[in-house]
């Protein structure tokens, strides 16, 4: 018999998750791989990934760089060129479970590096622009090779499958951190391979996101004035370039950044009694118009020490969060929190527009 209207569960596409200790206990990456099981079919196995933060206390001072590549080849010649700009204090390949529903692998590879300051002198660069563009160049002008991660006592994992599945076969019930996020894609513009799995990651920000922008374009062409190249042709790698633009480079905060990219529509702003709240909404408008994200969304931004959600000011794809003494859950579906975290309290769904910040209280070892 075929399904009445309201029996035919329509997910929305795609599957976000996180949580985070604000007092800096490090959880396993099983956790977030439980999560991910309630919303299987918000994805269809085209990608699958998660970021741990506080992963790599060993090497916590060096930047993590996650590498895919085709072949030993490319992965020595892109060793030869990363040793010309850093110092690599420990190589190794990641590593990973064979499960049957992981196929086609590249070669996975984790490098903890620290620039050369020699490097940095001579190009006039600070540490962390200087990774930004050896990403980029690697990313773009480096065939068979692909920069997936490069933040510090962080990393981010994933793959062509379900999410579940991308969990195992990196084994990350191996690691523990203190923050952890989590994707299963359903990808409808772009085909499904290893890198276009999310989180996309530069530096130590990573960014899931369910929803489809319609800007891409504009978004695009504004971002790459200013160096960053995009050459995934997916909204979510913008997103991304776009958080750290605005946070790395602007200086702006959190929540400005909100305001740039889910703007309040002209009509609230002329509407604001608060003349300060009204003149810097005015300001971000006017300043970054190319960088306002249109289309629905929701996304979880990681970063050192903490995690913004942020859902698109129509609020048109679900998000909710909830609470369990100092730790934060934030998932597309409570059931997904209620997987991990059964007695939750404090479950809200935020406001579209309205950023949800989350840090590890001051003091705390992460």
């Amino acid at each position: 018999m075929k399904p009445k209207e309201g029996q035919v569960r329509i997910p929305s596409g795609c599957a976000i998750a996180a949580v985070i200790a604000r007092d800096g206990e490090r959880m396993s990456g099983e956790g977030m791989i439980r999560a991910m099981e309630p919303m299987h079919d918000r994805s269809n196995g085209l990608g699958g990934g998660f970021a741990g933060y506080g992963i790599y206390p060993a090497y916590k001072d060096f930047y993590a760089l996650h590498l895919f590549f085709d072949s030993r080849d490319t992965r020595k010649t892109c060793e030869a060129f990363l040793k010309t700009g850093f110092e690599i204090w420990h190589a190794e390949r990641i590593p990973t479970r064979k499960i049957p529903a992981i196929t086609d692998e590249p070669i996975i590879w984790r490098y903890f590096v620290a620039p050369l300051q020699s490097v940095l002198a001579d190009l006039q660069l600070d540490e962390k622009e200087f990774v930004v563009r050896t990403v980029m160049e690697i990313n773009t002008r480096m065939k068979g090779a692909y920069v997936f991660s490069s933040g510090k006592n962080m990393g981010t994992f994933k793959a062509v499958g379900f999410p579940e599945d991308v969990g195992v076969y990196y084994r990350l019930e191996e690691y523990a951190g203190y923050s952890w996020t989590a994707h299963g894609r359903y990808p409808t513009n772009t085909p499904g391979w290893w890198g276009g799995a999310h989180p996309f990651s530069l530096l130590d920000y990573s960014v899931v996101h369910n929803g489809e922008i319609s800007s891409y374009d504009a978004n695009r062409r504004y971002i790459e004035m200013f160096g960053y190249q995009c050459t995934l042709q997916t909204d979510t790698e913008v997103i991304t370039y776009m958080m750290d633009y605005l946070l790395r480079r602007q200086g702006l905060t959190l929540n400005e950044t909100a305001g740039v990219i889910a703007a309040p529509f002209w009509e609230t702003i002329d509407r604001k009694t608060d003349l300060k709240d009204k003149e810097k909404h005015l300001y971000l408008r006017t300043v970054f118009p190319g960088l306002l994200i249109t289309g629905p969304f929701s996304i979880v931004l990681g970063f050192e020490g903490g995690l913004m959600a942020l859902n698109d000011r129509l609020k048109l794809r679900s998000m909710v969060v909830g609470e369990k003494g100092d730790r934060v859950y934030i998932a597309s579906e409570e059931a997904a929190i209620r997987r991990i975290e059964p007695d939750a309290d404090n479950i809200w769904s935020p406001a579209g527009g309205e950023p949800v910040v989350i840090r590890v209280k001051e003091g705390a070892q992460i």
